[in-house]
């Protein structure tokens, strides 16, 4: 609560208060589980907001939505009150606003991929240096062709085309494998798994629209879910320290203000840290170094300052250190470290008090208004004035559907970025391939039909000249064979004819051998004894064919020539 135009605190023997023109130093929040460093956490931001500063929550437990309740008047409350003797404590609600990555519970939260850059990115995604740098290859080959990189369809249409001309762009920029592009593109197939894609998009959030105040004055309390979100440590990490980034780079320099513009409170801070590499970790140091002169405070919640680097951690300068438990010797050790980071209060031992205190006790040290460290007191927390635990849901509900900025973000945006560029591109592309692959088919088809027709011309030449091939033999043949049928044809009537003029000289010769032989016998006989006439006249007959048949052969040959045998 505010008295005398300072945060109170806690209280000792005295009053402790935090210096609105030293809250800007940053600040520490420790203790073991359990031990009230979320109750320290509310009544800073219950404080922050009543001078008009906007406060930002990570809600890792789901417990600080009751801050839009007023507190509960109970006999602990009413007691605490006495105690402190606390003038002027009411229970009221704040202003608060409900943000969520993923939209359930609270206004939804989209970053660009080109505001997150390839360096967070990679973190987030988990990749080895040798892919981050791939990564940056692919943001500067889309910055160099105007191609906008807004969620993670984007860059998964990017890394492709990259992936798919690295030949171009390794000797432009450097060595894309195709191995790497593959890691990538594996490691946002995973991201995207644990819902990853509903971060990053437009609507962006223009951290801007954080720092707001109410009708009253009074800061707004804006409050991320991250009870979803710390499942995912990774992506949470990375998220906060894109809001630093981002506020270091967009808000300008005021130098020393009366009090901070915004302060954050950034809950479970060991995972910003978590497997950071030293390039991260020095740009996270350069950050909380430097945004103080933007006029934002820091402040880290914790189980141990030995989970903040040193060089961060010297950047702390407001410690509420809660109760310690140590069990083995490197947790005395942590005990005590942490004991020596304060200024040492000669009215007791700060390593033993670390483990003997009780919840809601804590040893306390803020700046002074020289920004020198107070001595360290052992105090008790003042009680929260607005709800200690959880709202009812609905009530939530009711604040987030009210919302201003609900409206504004809760609608995403796609408009055309790398995505639907190169999806053109492709598909204009493949137009183009179509159409000249159609072209190549029609002049083969054309070829493939141009070769049929020449070889059905050729075949039919060939038939045509083997029909007429075949028709000549068949002519010929036929030729030879009318040519043999004439031959022997002839040979035949010449064989006839030669048996009429045999048969003509035989019976002549017969005519004249039966007429001599007649005449023979008869001069011989003188016409008496019929038997031996007619002996003699057969011999005589028979000599005289012999005789005509030779001469009636030789005539026969004459004429027609030697016959055939």
């Amino acid at each position: 609560m505010l008295k005398d135009n300072k945060l109170w605190i806690a209280r000792s023997d005295k009053n402790l208060y935090l210096l609105p023109n030293m809250a800007n130093r940053h600040g520490l929040i420790a203790g073991a589980t359990g031990t009230g460093k979320t109750i320290t956490m509310k009544v800073m931001a219950e404080a922050f907001s009543d001078m008009g500063v906007p406060v930002f929550f990570a809600d890792v437990k789901g417990d600080l939505t009751g801050m839009c309740r007023p507190g509960a008047d109970t006999d602990n409350i009413r007691g605490r009150i006495e105690r402190f003797g606390l003038e002027g404590f009411e229970l009221k609600s704040y202003p608060t606003r409900f943000w969520d990555i993923f939209g359930e519970i609270g206004t939804p939260v989209r970053v660009t991929v080109s505001e997150m850059g390839p360096t967070l990115l990679g973190r987030l995604l988990g990749l080895t240096e040798i892919q981050t740098g791939v990564l940056n290859i692919v943001f500067r080959v889309a910055d160099d062709n105007g191609l906008l990189l807004l969620d993670l369809k984007d860059l998964r249409a990017m890394l492709q085309y990259v992936g798919d001309n690295r030949a171009e762009y390794t000797t432009l920029y450097g060595n894309v494998s195709a191995a790497s592009v593959g890691a990538i593109q594996r490691a946002l197939l995973a991201f995207e798994s644990e819902g990853g894609e509903l971060f990053f998009g437009e609507p962006g959030l223009d951290i801007r629209d954080w720092i707001r105040t109410d009708g009253q004055g009074r800061g707004y309390i804006n409050v991320l879910s991250s009870r979803r979100l710390i499942q995912s440590p990774l992506v949470y990490s990375t998220f906060l320290l894109w809001m630093l980034t981002e506020l270091y780079e967009k808000l300008p320099e005021v130098g020393d203000l009366d009090k901070p513009r915004m302060v954050f409170f950034f809950d479970e801070a060991h995972l910003l840290f978590k497997d950071a590499n030293k390039a991260l970790v020095m740009k996270l140091e350069q950050v909380i170094k430097l945004i103080r002169s933007k006029g934002v405070g820091v402040y880290f919640i914790s189980q141990s300052p030995s989970d903040i680097p040193d060089a961060i951690l010297a950047q702390l300068s407001n410690r509420v250190q809660h109760a310690l438990r140590a069990y083995t010797p490197a947790e005395m050790k942590s005990v005590r470290a942490a004991a020596k980071a304060f200024r040492v209060n000669e009215a007791f031992d700060s390593e033993s008090v670390l483990m003997e205190l009780g919840v809601g006790e804590a040893l306390v040290s803020f700046l002074d208004e020289y920004g020198v460290p107070s001595i360290v007191e052992r105090a008790n927390i003042l009680p929260p004035q607005s709800l200690m635990g959880a709202a009812d849901e609905d009530v939530v509900k009711a604040i987030i559907a009210s919302d201003e900025f609900e409206l504004k973000y809760r609608q995403g945006v796609d408009r055309e970025s790398a995505y639907e560029i190169l999806m053109r591109a492709n598909a204009e592309l493949e137009r183009l391939r179509q159409e000249e692959a159609e072209a190549a088919a029609a002049a083969k088809a054309a070829e493939k039909e141009a070769a049929a027709a020449a070889k059905a011309a050729e075949k039919e030449a060939a038939a045509a000249a083997k029909a007429a091939e075949k028709e000549a033999a068949a002519a010929a043949k036929a030729a030879e064979k009318e040519a043999a049928r004439a031959a022997k044809e002839a040979e035949k009537e010449a064989a006839k004819k030669k048996k009429i003029f045999e048969r003509a000289a035989q019976n002549a010769a017969s005519s004249v051998a039966s007429s001599v032989t007649t005449n023979i016998v008869n001069t011989v006989t003188g016409g008496k004894t019929a038997s031996a006439g007619t002996i003699a006249k057969r011999a005589a007959s028979n000599a005289l064919r012999s005789v005509m048949r030779s001469g009636a052969t030789s005539i026969i040959r004459g004429l027609f020539g030697t016959a055939r045998k």
